[in-house]
């Protein structure tokens, strides 16, 4: 019989034998030949007395298990997996309660795993040297590691704070960023969780690894430095002699004429591929002055074609207008260069808490990880005959003025450089530096 029947065969059965041994009743009491009446009434008593008292006990254990599979069950909302109940009987309710400690045995099993797990994830997340934090759809934070405290809270929790308020403009969206020369790199991640929008920051410390690379890159530079010395002086020493011979010979002014000019060019080239090494290393002091940021991008566009953003601020920049000139121009050719049209790249200036926003946008072919990990690094280039100093020169040219620099891709192709430029007011470029948790840094 299957266990589903266990339970109705009991009642039945007990019922039947009530039944039976209340006939057996009734007809003894037909003997006496009492009044009807009082023959149902005495029949109707014992009848009652006598099922309540043929099925009481397993009603009683029925109402005994499922109370305790209702505490069980209440437990289970609670989060509570412990309770175990005792099985007795043995029908449709005991196994309820046989299945109910299965389920409680394989919740209590997977909790542990879970714990394990979460205990294992936080391990691994509060030991990354990676600045972690998760933002949730009011960008408010609720979960960040032990990097991350140490960069932006001085090892204070951060949980329950605006994500905007504790990093400012700096890391609020992905790329290369540099902040009182130190290069972090950015990785933004956005997932659904429980159907409200979650973001993952992830902030890389990158100056260890970018002051190795710089050594590498250095030491490129001293190869590609005595390569062109040799590429140059080698051929002007073999014109030199040319010249030497076609003199002792004489009579030929021509074929002198044209070594000369050759000599000429090659020492001009050299010239030229020294002083653009020279420049990055005798970078001067910003001499700021006081001027409009219009007149300025105005005087820039009279000599490179772009479109220029509006509208521009009023607010007048305290710069020094040549240096932040080669920024603009710098950032142009590295545009045009990516193959980007004149009328894609975009000039334009954002104003921010406490300074303004120079920010360059191209069409260009932009640049993957690699690249956008190293393409501050001086004398780094992945294009033939580049010398690499585009972007550095930018990069310090805005560290000595207070500021900080971020690179970027764009979502629909191309590359984003933002320059950070804070409002000095007459004061020098080292001074009201602060850290990468209060700067206010796009």
């Amino acid at each position: 019989m299957s266990a589903r029947q266990r339970l109705t065969h009991t009642i039945a059965l007990r019922a039947a034998i009530s039944i039976i041994l209340l006939a057996a009743f009734a007809t003894l009491l037909l003997r006496f030949a009492l009044e009807p009446i009082v023959f149902a009434i005495i029949v109707m008593i014992v009848g009652i007395a006598l099922m309540l008292a043929l099925i009481r006990m397993p009603l009683r254990r029925i109402r005994r298990n499922l109370g305790a599979l209702v505490d069980g069950v209440r437990g289970f909302a609670d989060g509570d997996f412990s309770l175990r109940l005792h099985v007795t009987g043995d029908d449709e309710i005991s196994d309820l309660v046989s299945i109910y400690n299965q389920i409680g045995n394989i919740l209590r099993k997977q909790r542990h795993e879970s714990l394990q797990r979460e205990l294992l994830f936080e391990t691994v997340l509060q030991a990354s040297p990676l600045a972690i934090v998760l933002t949730d759809h009011q960008r408010r934070i609720v979960f960040a590691n032990r990097a991350a405290r140490d960069l932006f809270a001085r090892r204070h929790r951060l949980e329950g704070h605006l994500f905007d308020d504790i990093v400012g403009q700096t890391f609020l969206s992905a790329g290369l960023v540099t902040v009182e020369s130190e290069a972090y790199q950015v990785t933004r991640r956005t997932f659904y969780l429980n159907t409200r929008e979650h973001v993952l920051w992830l902030i890389a410390r990158l100056t260890q690894e970018l002051r190795r690379q710089e050594i590498d890159i250095w030491k490129r530079a001293i190869r590609v430095v005595n390569h062109e010395l040799n590429n140059s002086l080698a051929p002007v020493h073999s014109l030199f002699h040319s010249a030497r011979v076609v003199r002792s010979r004489g009579g030929n002014e021509a074929r002198l004429e044209e070594i000369n000019s050759a000599i000429a060019e090659r020492l001009q080239s050299l010239q030229q591929f020294i002083d653009g090494y020279a420049e990055f290393a005798r970078l001067p002091k910003p001499r700021r002055e006081l001027i409009t940021w219009r007149e300025l991008l105005e005087s820039v566009q009279r000599v490179m074609s772009f479109t220029l953003g509006e509208p521009l601020p009023k607010e007048k920049a305290f710069v020094d207008r040549a240096q932040i000139e080669r920024v603009i121009i710098n950032l142009l050719k590295n545009a045009k260069e990516a193959g980007s049209a004149d009328d894609d790249i975009c000039v334009r200036i954002a104003r921010r808490i406490n300074g303004s926003a120079l920010v360059v946008e191209d069409r260009g072919r932009g640049m993957d990880d690699e690249t956008l990990a190293r393409a501050l690094l001086p004398f780094y280039s992945t294009r033939p005959g580049g010398t690499g100093l585009g972007l550095a020169l930018v990069n310090d040219i805005i560290d000595a003025h207070g500021g900080s620099v971020r690179i970027s891709r764009r979502e629909t192709g191309g590359t984003t450089v933002t320059c950070w430029l804070p409002d000095t007011n007459g004061a020098p470029a080292s001074a009201g530096h602060e850290s990468p948790a209060k700067a206010g840094a796009p």
